[in-house]
């Protein structure tokens, strides 16, 4: 149990989303539609990542530019609805490479009285609270679990009596150098930040049916630099990390073992590229354009050797998601699911490989249908930007400021506290 979504936004609200990913940027500009906070996309822009590399910024005014050109395609798409007002707030994806995530278990008491909301906010608030680390930020505070005074599997206690609520709260922080870069490339683009999420949180919510949520359910998220994971249960996120490896590695082994430019290894990756070897392998054949040489000269492979380059690089993506799930102690709670996505996931047998590897039923998670998008950014590889558009309709809440915010003081000590907080 979460703690209760804010009101619905009204109807005619504009949300924008922004993806800075290491091999593509999008932005995606979203408009609710009816009382029910149904989506529709009005605004698509998108482009290749130049300036990123394993989720880091290597070159501010490269990312400055191509954030710009992304924002500038989804405002020229979405131009009759903003009716000429340029985009300025935006909820941008923080790369998990840069999170990190912690639990704590707090105790608050309520003398005997009803537990209200506020409650659990105190909770949250507290544990914000234990979050001492100067070079990091929290991005999300994340009630996940409750006892009352002591009994377990309390799912919601609003309403209940007692003495003691504890609340086990998910906290999920990111190293506050790779933020300031980030928060400085977009806010030079002349947009102001709404908000923040992880990427791999915002992929499942793009990806995950609610049972998934609720029964526990991993996302793994294969992008360009990275590979973003997000275990899920009980209907909210309980970690999120990330390995730097990613597809864009795979594009590199590729150009090296067959001796070929990045952008035809590229290419050759998506159209005869799989995870595993099959049979028919050795008898395909495949033209392979070689590096230096005037255009036009190629070698011929069979597809079998592009898959035994391709395959290793999966595996150890796998081997390394699986030490970090270990890693993580999360055992009981990870589920019997496994849902890729990610640009990389679309490659035959990718999902046969993974339950091997990972010992649990996988499938390839596509983002909710979403009203407005142009068919070829429907697919795993815009997981994030769709993600985000669900997180500001539906968990803004989660964000430390707005709990913070929405928190009563129940003592003149608390009083105090928050001011201090909210003030300085």
């Amino acid at each position: 149990m979460r703690m209760k979504r804010r009101k619905r936004l009204p109807k005619g609200s504009l949300l924008a989303a922004l993806d800075v990913g290491s091999s593509k940027i999008a932005c995606f500009i979203g408009r609710v539609v009816d009382d029910e906070g149904g989506l529709e996309v009005v605004g698509v822009g998108h482009q290749s990542s130049s300036g990123i590399k394993a989720g880091t910024i290597v070159d501010m005014d490269v990312v400055e530019s191509d954030i710009r050109k992304t924002v500038h395609a989804a405002e020229n798409m979405a131009a009759s609805v903003m009716k000429g007002y340029p985009l300025r707030d935006i909820i941008i994806n923080i790369p998990s490479i840069h999170c990190q995530t912690k639990f704590e278990s707090i105790d608050v008491h309520v003398s005997g009285q009803e537990v209200t909301q506020n409650d659990i906010r105190r909770a949250v608030v507290m544990a914000q609270d234990l979050n001492n680390d100067e070079e990091a930020e929290l991005v999300h505070t994340i009630p996940v679990g409750y006892t009352l005074d002591g009994k377990v599997g309390i799912s919601d206690p609003n309403g209940l009596y007692g003495k003691q609520l504890g609340v086990d709260v998910t906290t999920v922080a990111v190293k506050s150098m790779p933020l300031r870069n980030m928060i400085t490339a977009v806010e030079r683009s002349h947009l102001e930040i709404a908000a923040a999420c992880a990427g791999s949180y915002a992929s499942g919510l793009a990806c995950l049916v609610e049972d998934e949520m609720t029964l526990g359910s991993t996302v793994i998220d294969i992008g360009g630099g990275t590979t973003s994971i997000a275990v899920f249960h009980g209907g909210n996120l309980i970690y999120s990390g990330a390995i730097p490896v990613g597809g864009a590695h795979i594009t590199n082994d590729v150009a090296r073992g067959l001796n070929t430019p990045l952008i035809d290894a590229e290419r050759i990756k998506t159209l005869h590229g799989s995870a595993m070897v099959s049979s028919m392998d050795d008898s395909e054949v495949i033209e392979v354009p070689v590096l230096g040489e005037a255009p036009g000269t190629t070698n011929q492979i069979p597809r079998s050797m592009l898959i035994g380059i391709i395959q290793p690089r999966l595996e150890e993506i796998f081997e390394m998601v699986r030490a970090k799930l270990d890693e993580s102690k999360l055992l009981n709670y990870l589920g019997r699911n496994i849902v890729l996505t990610g640009g990389t996931s679309e490659l035959p047998g990718i999902r046969e490989l993974a339950q091997r590897y990972l010992d649990k039923q996988a499938r390839l998670g596509r983002p909710h249908a979403l009203k407005g998008v142009p068919d070829m950014t429907r697919g795993p590889g815009f997981s994030t930007v769709s993600g985000l558009l669900f997180y500001i309709r539906d968990r803004y809440d989660e964000q430390p400021h707005q709990v913070l915010a929405q928190t009563e003081a129940t003592n003149l000590y608390e009083r105090i506290k928050l001011w201090f907080k909210e003030n300085w």
